[in-house]
């Protein structure tokens, strides 16, 4: 295998990898333009197997969106609404409460729960909900508001961010999720979501969080105008925060769904875009413990495939997933844990059951 990765140009890379040496946004270049996913597969496994051995991890969940009303109506979304138009919503608190309650009878171990930048719900929405999911699910990891929505909150509660994360962790709050990154270049958020919170701050509400004891995630939204060395520099934001902080749990490269967003004339991902971002990623993030195949965005297929293209990860049985869908997403709603076990299990992988922290729950 050495000689094909040999004349696949990559030796040099191939001996970094096998002496745990950090790779460079040189080195990133070069692994994104090249078309042998094979042997991109193959780099990236040698990471993915010393991290995580066989393991592929999964979790049962459930995701809430709260509301699609939004302030910030950036171009790659489908999900986001003014307030007033047909298709907006927004949940009470009894009717969060109402939705975690009709799942009472599974194991769901997380609620994942995100939304839009709502202009007019006031700080006492966030918290209340927080404190009735705890009412109905006492033991339940609450992983909610992306890091847009958390210096949102900071505004509304006239409060920093720090001491914004305490009040909602003292109401239920466990991690943050990772979404609201995109793409970190300032070019790309002047072009296609101009109204979020700069790259450069997400970063800082992140840090913030690490330092409250709260665990995050992070993603990339990749696929529409960004370029290979936008991407790079974007992991590279990410690997120097993990150096500082060690506070993100995993990375889930997002793939980008065109349909009924302001940019429905992109295309969307390919399959080798998709795996060669996955494999980029864990040999790239050497300090993330985990990178996730998030099989909403790439379909469980793909996702299965990626286990073996650097992914340790296909998150969770989700339950109901509004904003990927809204966007064209043709993959299922939910996917039953005996689905992803075998998912799992054909891909030659050994099936955990983790909770949010990467706890070990269960092996299969």
């Amino acid at each position: 295998m050495d000689n094909y990765i040999e004349q696949a140009g990559f030796g040099k890379i191939l001996e970094k990898v096998r002496n745990q040496e950090r790779l460079t946004l040189e080195d990133g270049q070069q692994l994104y333009n090249s078309s042998d996913i094979l042997a991109l597969g193959y780099l990236a496994n040698i990471v993915r197997e010393r991290v995580n051995k066989n393991d592929a991890f999964f979790i049962y969940n459930q995701h809430v969106n709260y509301s699609n009303i939004c302030t910030n109506l950036c171009k790659f979304c489908a999900f986001g609404r003014e307030k007033g138009h047909e298709l907006a919503y927004e949940m009470t608190v009894a009717d969060v409460k109402e939705k975690v309650r009709e799942r009472l009878d599974e194991p769901i171990t997380e609620i994942h729960m995100v939304g839009g930048i709502h202009p007019e719900l006031p700080f006492s929405y966030y918290v209340d909900s927080l404190k009735a999911i705890k009412e109905v699910r006492p033991d339940v990891h609450i992983q909610a508001f992306t890091c847009v929505e958390i210096h949102h909150l900071a505004t509304l509660a006239g409060k920093s961010v720090g001491d914004t994360l305490e009040v909602l962790k003292e109401a239920g709050l466990g991690s943050l999720p990772g979404g609201g990154a995109e793409v970190f270049s300032p070019r790309i958020r002047n072009l296609t979501c101009e109204r979020k919170l700069p790259g450069d701050q997400w970063l800082e509400v992140a840090r913030t969080a690490h330092q409250h004891g709260l665990r995050t995630n992070a993603t990339m939204l990749y696929g529409h105008v960004e370029t290979i060395e936008e991407r790079l520099e974007h992991l590279d934001a990410l690997r120097k925060l993990q150096d500082e902080t060690g506070g993100f749990l995993a990375f889930i490269p997002l793939a980008f769904h065109p349909k009924n967003t302001a940019m429905s004339d992109l295309s969307n991902t390919t399959g080798m875009n998709d795996l060669k971002n996955i494999a980029v990623s864990r040999l790239m993030l050497d300090n993330f413990p985990h990178i996730k195949a998030y099989w909403v965005m790439i379909g469980p297929k793909t996702a299965q495939v990626a286990l073996s293209f650097g992914a340790d990860d296909m998150d969770g049985t989700v339950k109901e997933e509004v904003i990927t869908h809204m966007a064209g997403a043709e993959t299922a709603q939910a996917l039953g844990h005996k689905t992803l076990i075998r998912l799992i299990k054909e891909a030659g992988r050994t099936p955990i059951e983790r909770d949010t922290l990467y706890n070990v729950l269960a092996t299969f």
